[in-house]
């Protein structure tokens, strides 16, 4: 399976990445970088040095430095303010390609139409973008997965409804889901009914390779900040979630089509995913909204990816 992924690493992209990587049916051809978690000096180089981790030589292509409409928002508290737990790897020998990551995807949906499964993990600036030069872009992919949105209200920013990749970017979210047709969409419930408890954790950083250390080293600063909120020691995984559901689209136990919108404009709601649950609008659905995963599968990529 030919794969992009558009990223923001951020601790969960850098799981996400690691499980794409180990999978034996996923090819990537590239890695499009994005402001989000932390700027994207950082989520670049970040992105390069989990490809060290890793001994492949993969393209990385830079993109959007701001949302849309730029306003602060990071996630550096979560993520540390290198954006990989604070861990202290070594900066990258590796340089990313020089061409743009918005005219990467365009040029890479034109080269093989239909054959490309986009992931989107990050704010998604990058794609909105490329859709708005292409218009025909949706048509060029094969697929389009997100991680993304809050499906019933609970989402985890200042706008308490609101997920953190679309509130960083809504009019990116706005764009990319009036354009294009049945988006896999990983929302943030979904991710909070599959978290990793402290023993997968503890197996996932203590199996004596690099990838375990280096799980165990960029994971850390995560779970004490969520012990220290939510009082569990646990791991959220929504980005890893999206990629299990691209590659392993049997993964999926329920999911259930319908039209969503992202709000624009609310004071208090900004970056919203506001969902047709009973199909009144008459509008054509638009997100195939993933609600239940093979917990089991999900543990064995994961625990796959740092073997």
């Amino acid at each position: 399976m030919k794969i992009v992924i558009d990223t923001d690493p951020g601790v969960d992209d850098a799981h996400a990445i690691m499980m794409a990587l180990a999978h034996p049916d996923a090819q990537i051809e590239a890695l499009t970088t994005v402001a989000g978690n932390v700027p994207i000096e950082r989520t670049t180089a970040n992105t390069l040095t989990i490809l060290d981790i890793y001994k492949r030589d993969i393209p990385v292509f830079e993109g959007c430095r701001k949302a849309i409409i730029p306003h602060d928002a990071d996630a550096s508290h979560v993520h540390g303010g290198d954006g990989l737990g604070n861990s202290n790897y070594p900066p990258s020998a590796r340089t990313p390609e020089s061409e743009h990551a918005v005219n990467a995807l365009i040029r890479m949906a034109n080269e093989a139409p239909g054959e490309i499964t986009l992931i989107a993990i990050g704010p998604l600036t990058n794609v909105a973008l490329a859709t708005r030069i292409d218009p025909e872009l949706p048509n060029k992919y094969k697929r389009l997965v997100v991680m993304g949105g809050a499906i019933r209200a609970m989402g985890n920013t200042m706008n308490f409804s609101t997920e953190f990749n679309l509130f960083t970017d809504p009019e990116a979210g706005a764009m990319v889901f009036e354009a294009w047709k049945d988006i896999a969409l990983i929302s943030w419930e979904t991710t909070m009914a599959y978290p990793f408890s402290s023993d997968q954790i503890e197996a996932l950083g203590s199996k004596g390779t690099p990838q375990s250390e280096f799980f165990n080293r960029i994971t850390q600063n995560t779970v004490k900040y969520i012990q220290e909120n939510l009082g569990r020691k646990m791991l959220f995984a929504p980005d890893p979630l999206a990629v299990a559901v691209a590659v392993e689209p049997d993964i999926v136990m329920k999911s259930e089509k319908h039209f969503i919108q992202v709000e624009t404009a609310g004071n208090h709601t900004r970056g919203q995913t506001t969902v047709d649950w009973y199909d009144t609008s008459g509008q054509e659905a638009n997100v195939d909204v993933i609600l239940e995963v093979d917990p089991d599968r999900l543990w064995t990529l994961m625990e796959a990816a740092v073997l």
